[in-house]
């Protein structure tokens, strides 16, 4: 019997570079990071990979060979495009399938994957197989729905961002041109004197605000209508479906009206006030950045225009922007060259006519030779922060000059000198220092200087305010409240600050002879000073009439021009030698 040997050592190595590939195929798998799954299209059967199932928070032996196992648990909305697909790579269309989805895992929650895959064609050049991975990408899903919340919510009020309101007025901007009985309004909105808030409680308070400040303007407006923080104290308000002008001032009377409610910052109560540009589609049809352009135009004539107001844009105001560009520019330029001086008016005793003192008014003497009252520019010098710098330079160049007139003229230490100080000066840490380095420069004796602050400025942060002016008032200084009736004329407040002086604004003074109501509340300021141990400084004095009608009330000092505009320094010294008494 013959025997046939049949070399079979090629294919033993075959079969065992088969196993040992196996073998590497399923270690790979085992401890793949990515699930691997295996589609045997003919038979419809699919072979899921450990990882894949564990990826899903099953068990080997949980899950079956089944496509249902993979599509059923694919979330209802990504179904469809999940099918197409597939589709579209096993028909050709795609040369491979990728596609990102939500799956359901064992406790019921979605999770986002993304699946990736291949298929195998048979020798007839259709497709038998398809095989791919599936990869967890539920963190880096969770990162993009943050960083998108980031680009369109701002993280400190939780309104709107800016990219947000842009994209929601563009969307307006567009239906407004497509329709024409369709019309929105923008309402650009800035806190006043935030600054201030910021300088003399700390940026944590000032975000507190902003939050509470935010949502009171939902309060003010509809579900669809978007507010919005641009950045800083400045947001942004797009009022949808309007019928008129009208619609739009009523919401912003409606935000004037509820701030004057005090906000509660810890324990610490702050009245805010905002200025409000509008503009309306009724007008205009403008690019989406034009609208917001002309609203903040128009927030910045309410702001020049006093501040707590709102103002409807109108076309001249381009001008008017045009024109406050170059002041501000110009502005710059007169720090840098010192255009600045210092006019005085004097303040009168008004029993015995006699120079009291002088306040000290700024002055921009531009390089042309025009002369600019404070009025011109003082409002943009705060919005800048040039007051700050400003406000030093007068305060210390009055203190010189009148410590000069009392080194030549003896009876000048009987008087004052009243100094104003802006919010922003105020609420800066440094304000006692600074004027304790002023003192030491000029020589000047504290007991002559009268420091003459706003209402509003009292309104902030009442235990840091009563720690300056308590402060201030250890080194002598005198303190004045400007413009006394104005303002939030809280008197609650009064009895407690260390106040000298109320001045009465010059727009009561002037009308008291014509107007009952004025004469009565001139009565009743002097009265309130008198009962609260303060003195009393009337403005705007034009008259004999309104000398001697403030005079039977017992106001003891007046200024005006009845007795004398605001002069140079040499006039003013000549008032002090030539005119010590007034009739």
């Amino acid at each position: 019997m013959g025997c046939v040997a049949i070399d079979v050592t090629d294919h033993q190595n075959v079969q065992e570079a088969l196993r040992e590939s196996e073998g590497r195929y399923a270690v790979a798998a085992k401890h793949a990071n990515d699930g691997l799954w295996d589609w045997d299209l003919l038979q419809n059967k699919v072979n899921y990979s450990s990882r894949w199932k564990e990826m899903l928070g099953y068990q080997e032996d949980e899950v079956s060979h089944r496509p249902e196992e993979w599509f059923n648990r694919v979330h209802v909305d990504d179904r469809d495009i999940l099918n197409t697909e597939i589709a579209h790579h096993l028909g050709g269309i795609n040369p491979q399938f990728e596609l990102e989805f939500r799956m359901r895992v064992r406790n019921g929650e979605y999770q986002w994957f993304l699946c990736r895959g291949l298929a195998i064609h048979n020798a007839m050049g259709r497709p038998s197989r398809m095989t791919g991975s599936l990869t967890d990408i539920s963190h880096r899903k969770s990162m993009e729905a943050q960083l998108q919340h980031g680009a369109f919510f701002d993280p400190i009020t939780k309104l709107a961002s800016r990219h947000l309101f842009m994209d929601r007025l563009t969307g307006a901007v567009r239906r407004s041109k497509r329709r024409d009985a369709y019309h929105f309004a923008v309402l650009f909105l800035d806190l006043d004197r935030f600054q201030n808030i910021n300088d003399s409680l700390g940026h944590s308070a000032g975000d507190e605000l902003l939050f509470s400040f935010g949502q009171r303007l939902l309060e003010c407006v509809r579900e669809q209508d978007t507010v919005s923080r641009l950045g800083g104290d400045e947001f942004a308000i797009l009022i949808e479906g309007i019928t008129s002008v009208v619609d739009a001032t009523v919401i912003a009377s409606r935000i004037q009206e509820i701030l004057t409610i005090p906000f509660q910052l810890a324990t610490q109560q702050i009245f805010v006030s905002v200025s409000i540009g509008i503009t309306t589609s009724f007008t205009t049809h403008e690019t989406p950045k034009n609208f917001l352009r002309d609203a903040d135009t128009a927030m910045h004539k309410a702001k020049n225009s006093g501040r707590a107001h709102y103002v409807v844009f109108h076309k001249e105001m381009h001008h008017d922007a045009y024109h406050r560009m170059q002041l501000e520019m110009d502005l710059r330029t007169a720090m840098e060259r010192k255009e600045f001086l210092l006019h005085y008016q004097p303040i009168i005793e008004l029993q015995s006519g006699v120079i009291a003192g002088f306040e000290a008014l700024i002055r921009w003497q531009r390089a042309d030779g025009t002369l600019l009252p404070p009025s011109q520019f003082i409002n943009l010098a705060e919005e800048t922060g040039l007051i700050i710098p400003m406000g030093w330079w007068v305060l210390e160049e009055a203190c010189r000059q009148f410590q000069e007139w009392c080194d030549k003229f003896s009876d000048c230490s009987k008087m004052m000198i009243s100094i104003n100080l802006s919010g922003r000066q105020f609420s800066q840490p440094d304000l006692v220092q600074t004027m304790d380095k002023i003192l030491k420069r000029t020589k000047i004796d504290p007991t002559c200087i009268k420091l003459e602050i706003t209402e509003s400025m009292i309104m902030g942060n009442i235990p840091m305010i009563r720690k300056q002016l308590e402060q201030l008032k250890e080194r002598k200084f005198q303190i004045a409240i400007d413009d006394f009736g104005t303002g939030y004329s809280s008197l609650g407040y009064l009895h407690s600050f260390p106040i000298d002086v109320l001045k009465v604004d010059r727009s009561f003074v002037m009308q008291m002879e014509h107007d009952e109501d004025k004469f009565e509340i001139v009565k009743t300021i002097v009265g309130l000073a008198h009962r609260l141990d303060m003195s009393v400084v009337a403005e705007g004095i034009e008259t004999s009439q309104h000398l001697q009608g403030l005079r039977t009330l017992g106001c003891e000092y007046g200024q005006g021009y009845y007795f004398s505009e605001p002069v140079n320094q040499t006039k003013a010294l000549h008032l002090m030698r030539d005119y010590p008494k007034w009739p």
